[in-house]
């Protein structure tokens, strides 16, 4: 059952292929922390379709993601894409799943407001659930980076 609330953090990308699961390894450590009941804070996963609803039910969505974009590995960069065509090129294992699934929103008319924040990773062909030292030194910048935003979104203070 999905709460309905001002805001989604959806972590995403596959745990098992190491630094592609930063945007889920995110989320676990968001879950962990007191935020107010107006946020949802969601492991996605791989969930691609599986997710459209969260995006149904939410008018602002923070989405968190591993990139292959040539960038130093651990570069954190907040993207505001408002079409499937604004997902950076390289968006990982789950690409395809997560812009068909903007298409999808956007035919239906349902397309929330959505801030992306890509992690810069060097590879997606690591096997395992641990994150290089470079990605997992990244995490606790981008929690303060995802819940300032939080925050400015939401206009209040969003830790209890």
């Amino acid at each position: 059952m999905i709460k309905m609330s001002d805001l989604l953090i959806l972590g995403i990308g596959n745990y098992l292929m190491g630094d592609e699961g930063v945007g889920v390894q995110t989320a676990l450590a968001l879950q962990k922390l007191p935020i107010a009941d107006t946020i949802d804070v969601v492991d996605g996963g791989t969930g691609g379709f599986h997710l459209l609803e969260f995006f149904e039910v939410h008018e602002k969505v923070i989405l968190i993601d591993a990139t292959l974009d040539n960038n130093e590995p651990g570069t954190i960069r907040l993207i505001q894409p408002k079409f499937a065509k604004d997902f950076p090129r390289a968006m990982s294992t789950h690409d395809i799943g997560l812009r068909d699934m903007v298409n999808a929103l956007q035919l239906m008319d349902k397309m929330p407001e959505i801030y992306l924040f890509v992690v810069s990773i060097e590879s997606i062909q690591q096997q395992g659930i641990e994150l290089t030292p470079v990605v997992q030194k990244a995490i606790p910048v981008l929690i303060e980076k995802v819940l300032a935003l939080a925050n400015q979104l939401q206009d209040k203070t969003v830790l209890v």
